[in-house]
């Protein structure tokens, strides 16, 4: 495993069907960030006026980020598969810092979550980054084929991609199995 690009969300989120907020990742760069994608369900929206909550946004973020990419690079470190990591750590929320929406998401719309690596340490992670409302029909996989790390820290998207956030300081941590109290 050399990238995240290939592999399914579901082999590394520990996240139930039912709350995983992510379908795809499309472009990464172990120690840069990540580009990843969903596109909220009926259950998402269901008793929220058909909107996708905000909070879910940034559950999706983390998922995107702090999750998926802490997860890969404690896999690398502890020369181990998703499932030997899943079998011993929990990711859990550290703190969320500043977190601006600017639109909103409904039922179908598919968006992505753009993910930068600000800290990364004893399997925590922090990051910044945006989320964007992507144009309908468009292939993510081949747009983001030839996606410079440049372009990623610079978010250069067309126009026809709508801002829906703005997230900072969204911060998690691995925490070890046997420190959890069920």
């Amino acid at each position: 495993m050399t990238t995240l690009i290939g592999i399914s969300p579901k082999s590394l989120l520990l996240h139930g069907p039912k709350k995983t907020l992510l379908n795809s990742y499309h472009w990464h760069s172990p120690q840069i960030g990540i580009v990843a994608s969903y596109s909220p369900t009926f259950f998402d929206v269901e008793d929220h006026f058909g909107v996708f909550r905000g909070v879910d946004m940034i559950e999706a973020f983390a998922q995107a980020t702090i999750v998926s990419c802490c997860g890969f690079l404690e896999c690398l470190k502890l020369k181990c598969t998703p499932e030997e990591l899943k079998a011993n750590f929990l990711p859990l929320f550290i703190s969320i810092g500043q977190v601006n929406f600017r639109s909103y998401l409904e039922e179908g719309d598919v968006f992505i979550s753009l993910g930068q690596i600000k800290f990364y340490k004893f399997r925590q992670m922090t990051c910044d980054g945006r989320i964007y409302k992507v144009p309908k029909g468009l292939d993510l996989d081949a747009y983001f084929s030839d996606y410079t790390e440049e372009q990623f820290l610079n978010y250069e998207l067309p126009n026809d991609f709508t801002l829906i956030a703005e997230l900072f300081d969204i911060t998690g941590k691995g925490i070890k199995r046997d420190k959890i109290k069920y």
